[in-house]
């Protein structure tokens, strides 16, 4: 079970095994945001310039507007352009150390320390060759149109971390997650990879169609935005790229 919470002034969202709670904490100021569901992703947009997307597991990506440029800090960095200066600590000391860094934004000093963590795969040495085996799939040909644009070595590396780490149900779902991330930034770079089979990760999307109808198809790199009841402007941010996902085709 995947479980985020953040906040946005007065209230507070609960992101949960796939599903949002709102919280609302005090009468303070409100920023008013929506809440929309995109391909697999559940997006939220608030008015103030920030989208978070959420693949309903444990990815979950941010996205803010260029009026917060070197307005921000904490651990998804300071927004300034530089790489060098992200692991800026609360003291504004900056560090190369990742768990030294994380330590220095604990919401409450009461929080123990995290300390360093052993490798995954060295803890769960049976599940190495799998993961190997399976993030293969990130450094094969169904991605050599993206390895140019896009180094697929983090990404492999990342995949099998992960894959060995995700050991108490749901095997896949961090595997999954893992080749997800990689296609996403394949996609955004230009390169649109249909990496999913029945065998590897599937999505299906018949089950969203009436009988003998085929409305719903699944769509690799979808496009950003779409009216719909939610939405029936069919206008989003420009900040909310390409999601893959289910998409309801109107055939005529």
């Amino acid at each position: 079970m995947t479980i985020c919470c953040f906040s946005l002034q007065n209230n507070e969202l609960i992101l949960t095994d796939g599903n949002y709670q709102v919280i609302q904490r005090d009468n303070s100021v409100e920023v008013p945001y929506q809440i929309r569901v995109m391909g697999i992703y559940l997006v939220i947009e608030a008015s103030n310039g920030l989208i978070l997307m959420w693949d309903k597991k444990t990815s979950m990506f941010i996205k803010l507007s260029p009026t917060f440029k070197g307005q921000v800090c904490g651990l998804c960095g300071n927004y300034d352009g530089n790489e060098n200066n992200d692991f800026t600590t609360r003291s504004q000391a900056v560090v190369v150390d990742a768990v030294e860094f994380g330590n220095s934004w604990k919401v409450s000093p009461t929080c123990p320390d995290v300390g360093i963590l052993k490798d995954p795969c060295t803890f769960n040495p049976y599940r190495q060759s799998w993961s190997q085996k399976q993030c293969s799939i990130i450094q094969s040909v169904v991605f050599k149109d993206c390895h140019s644009q896009v180094d697929p070595t983090p990404y492999y590396d990342a995949c099998v971390r992960d894959s060995c780490a995700c050991d108490s149900g749901g095997d896949c779902e961090c595997f999954c997650t893992a080749v997800a991330a990689y296609a996403k930034g394949c996609n955004e770079a230009g390169v649109c990879v249909a990496w999913r089979s029945p065998e590897i990760c599937p999505l299906f999307c018949d089950y969203y169609n009436p009988p003998d109808e085929c409305e719903w198809h699944y769509k690799p790199c979808g496009a950003p935005c779409m009216k719909t009841c939610r939405n029936p402007s069919g206008i989003c941010s420009i900040l909310i790229p390409p999601l893959e996902g289910r998409r309801f085709e109107v055939l005529n």
